[in-house]
């Protein structure tokens, strides 16, 4: 558990974070890494709680407060302690079998219910947990370990995200013979082309699909099933099928002036743009530039945040993001106490970002837009808003109440859409023939992911919708074994 009184005699220290003004010039990612001495003492901090909530993984109050796939942290921060790196890694790869991401881009619900900060701040659990993968390839760790014994067992996974990508882990463990499909021509799905580089660095990425290819799994790329790969051929001729496809169909502007030049989904925007960086270091201008325009990014989750990190890189003229709901408090409210996940106002790095440069945050708050206006050619000229309010009705539900003279006109030459997902593309639950839930997410129970189709499992986004990457690994980890279970009888 670190060292019983660590919390008390360290502070919390976290790893270098690029300045603002110099990172908006590149891609590269903006943390850096603490030290192997300054991160055992981290590892100190770890107090001897006896009930370690940040394990835990439980839902309070709609949202996740602790980790999801029950990693053994108080057990790897305290062989981090002790500079027992290589133990630490064995027991952070019994829960996780790709830490390099999560302690990357997973917002850390872990360190929400840690009980170090009830008080004060919590245990650096994410960078800890990012440190020993790091330090464990910097030191040789990291070796392919490719099966000794092969089932005769075939299984196909749709969507080399990190769903699918966790599910053919755990599979060719087990000995099977797994086939991932990529539609993209790059494996990785969400964290190839939906994270940005700056976040996640996509040699990181490469670096475990080229272990993974070592110990025997094959990837298909440029391979859209359902639209060029035949459905009724794949079900034939493998075992299982999982769909990990994830959630990727874009929540739509439903406004006058939609259709008009300018404007685009978020996942176009950030997908093209990884794109060409990868290709081509952005030379061959295969993307949506933002460059010298008035942007407008249209949602204040995650993906907006990048839109704005990377329209900044671009060399936007101007940049405003808005936001429906309000602003958030800045510190709990009375019925947000911990362990819950703190709803809370916080400032992203590309928000960070433009305030370096501009003095202010780019969000605006309780705005909604009504239409958009362009010119004799069609292009987008111009964005109407009115600013809302939420007010709770007897039944306890809220509702958007539009304020009376607070209409607005916004230049825009490129509006960003980026308001969430509602659930995965209609033509791969076509093809298979898998039944939909209400959210429009493909049916099928957790613990047992198994869809109205014979053969055809389904896990991760493709089930929950939008969530979080270390849910995906979680579904896919657990849909791994029920696969395993079904392959045997």
């Amino acid at each position: 558990m670190g060292k019983s009184t660590g919390f008390l005699e360290y502070d919390k220290e976290l790893a270098h974070v690029r300045e603002p003004l110099e990172r908006i010039g590149d891609f590269n990612e903006i943390h850096g890494m603490l030290s192997k001495e300054k991160q055992e003492i981290q590892g100190a901090r770890c107090m001897d709680c006896g009930i370690p909530f940040c394990q835990s993984g439980i839902i309070l109050n709609g949202a996740v407060s602790g980790c999801p796939i029950n990693n053994l942290i108080p057990e790897w921060n305290d062989l981090i302690y002790r500079g027992k790196w290589k133990e630490a890694l064995n027991r952070l790869k019994k829960t996780n079998n790709f830490p390099e991401f999560t302690g990357r881009v997973c917002p850390a619900p872990c360190e929400a219910g840690c009980t170090a900060g009830i008080n004060g701040p919590s245990i650096s659990i994410k960078e800890n947990e990012c440190s020993i993968i790091e330090r464990a390839y910097a030191e040789g760790y990291i070796k392919a370990q490719v099966p000794e014994i092969r089932t005769n067992k075939k299984i196909a996974i749709v969507g080399s995200g990190p769903a699918g990508l966790s599910a053919a882990d755990q599979l060719n463990k087990l000995g099977h013979n797994v086939t991932v499909f990529e539609r993209y021509d790059r494996v990785g799905g969400l964290l190839m082309y939906g994270i940005p580089n700056m976040k996640l660095d996509k040699n990181i990425v490469q670096r475990i699909i080229e272990l993974m290819k070592e110990e025997g799994i094959n990837f298909i790329t440029n391979t859209n099933v359902g639209k060029d790969y035949d459905v009724d051929s794949m079900i034939k001729e493998y075992d299982a099928v999982i769909l990990a496809c994830g959630a990727s169909k874009a929540r739509n502007l439903d406004v006058p002036g939609r259709d008009l030049k300018g404007v685009h989904f978020a996942v176009e925007f950030l997908r093209a743009n990884t794109k060409s960086l990868l290709d081509s270091n952005l030379e061959d201008e295969n993307y949506i530039s933002a460059k010298d325009k008035n942007v407008i990014v249209i949602g204040g989750g995650d993906t907006g945040t990048d839109c704005v990190g990377t329209s900044l890189r671009h060399g936007c003229k101007s940049l405003v993001q808005f936001e429906i709901m309000d602003k958030l408090p800045l510190e709990r409210a009375a019925n947000n106490p911990w362990p819950q996940w703190p709803r809370i106002h916080k400032v992203d790095y590309g928000q960070e970002e433009f305030e370096a440069l501009y003095g202010k945050d780019p969000r605006v708050y309780g705005i909604n837009v009504k239409k958009l206006e362009g010119d004799e050619d069609d292009n987008l000229l111009k964005v109407h808003t009115v600013d809302v309010k939420w007010e709770k009705s007897q039944n306890g539900r809220y509702s958007i109440i539009e304020v009376e003279g607070t209409e607005r006109i916004w230049e825009a030459d490129l509006i960003l859409l980026a308001m969430g997902f509602v659930g995965t593309e209609d033509y791969i639950s076509k093809a298979f023939g898998v039944e939909l839930d209400k959210k429009n997410n493909i049916k099928a129970e957790y613990g047992c992911f198994r869809t109205n189709v014979d053969k055809v499992f389904v896990a991760g986004d493709a089930r929950r919708g939008q969530s979080l990457v270390v849910w995906a690994i979680n579904e896919g980890r657990a849909v791994a074994e029920k696969v395993h279970d079904y392959l045997l009888k």
